[in-house]
């Protein structure tokens, strides 16, 4: 059986979760230890989404640049946006979750959907590119590619992000059908559970989804500087981006695999061995 035909979560963890308990191989290492202590500072986070909206509350001023991808007449082109708009209101979202669990982090904004909340693939991937080339240290991804001709591109840009020590958090597909880059081994993929806490999350030792956070019924931020509640894997993806901004802090030195080592050892249900 290929990685292709292994299921991947679209419906949130809800119920039994008793399949997640486990012993947790690295029976050192606990949340104090993880990121005790730090509030994101020093740590850059990509967003590339819907855009970002810079005046909303929820993302606390953190936002530092903001740039769109559009098409050109050979291929797309990512130009400055300097009035940091979004134009649905999903990356807006997403960004206040991070900024709520890594209040010092900073932001970068890719806006790489249009008002409907779609876009084109190649967009998609220029605008990815552009934040593995950026300082990003963390990408939240909470959208994905399920056109099979972009396969080979997502997978080398998921490469080049892994050995350029830039940490992919993506979340899993809602679509039943593979979609791209969530489903590679390099990144890290996170479904929807419905514990109402941003600090609890499962590893999955089966994945091809590997993580899950808080994603039913989340308050979020939202266009013009609205609130409101949603439910969706593309909210538990940001809830490990944020974590995950936490422990470059504390460890600049960790490396993405380092950090999903870290995560899965300091996840809910997790007891150290001995």
């Amino acid at each position: 059986m290929s990685d292709l035909d292994l299921p991947a979560w679209s419906e949130p963890f809800v119920g039994e979760r008793g399949g997640l308990d486990r012993l947790a191989p690295l029976g050192c290492i606990d949340r104090a230890w993880a990121f005790g202590g730090v509030d994101g500072s020093g740590v850059t986070v990509a967003v590339i989404d819907s855009g970002v909206e810079r005046a909303h509350p929820a993302v606390g001023g953190r936002l530092v640049e903001s740039v769109c991808v559009e098409p050109g007449d050979d291929e797309p082109i990512v130009v400055d946006d300097p009035e940091a708009i979004d134009v649905v209101g999903h990356g807006t979202a997403c960004a206040g979750i991070i900024h709520g669990l890594a209040p010092g982090a900073d932001i970068i904004s890719v806006r790489v959907l249009g008002p409907d909340n779609r876009g084109r693939g190649a967009i998609f991937a220029a605008g990815l590119e552009w934040a593995i080339s950026h300082g990003a240290a963390v990408v939240n991804l909470s959208l994905s590619s399920k056109s099979e001709a972009m396969f080979g591109t997502f997978h080398d840009l998921a490469d080049r992000a892994y050995f350029a020590n830039v940490l992919l958090v993506c979340a899993a597909n809602n679509v039943p059908a593979p979609s791209f880059p969530s489903l590679f081994a390099s990144v890290i993929s996170v479904a929807a559970h419905d514990v109402a806490d941003p600090w609890t999350w499962f590893y999955n030792p089966r994945p091809p989804v590997e993580f899950g956070a808080y994603g039913v019924d989340v308050p979020v931020a939202w266009k013009g500087g609205a609130r409101l509640v949603a439910t969706g894997n593309s909210f538990a993806a940001p809830h490990i981006a944020g974590l995950a901004a936490l422990i470059r802090a504390k460890h600049p030195a960790a490396t993405p695999f380092e950090v999903k080592a870290i995560l899965a050892a300091t996840a809910t249900g997790a007891r150290p061995e001995g």
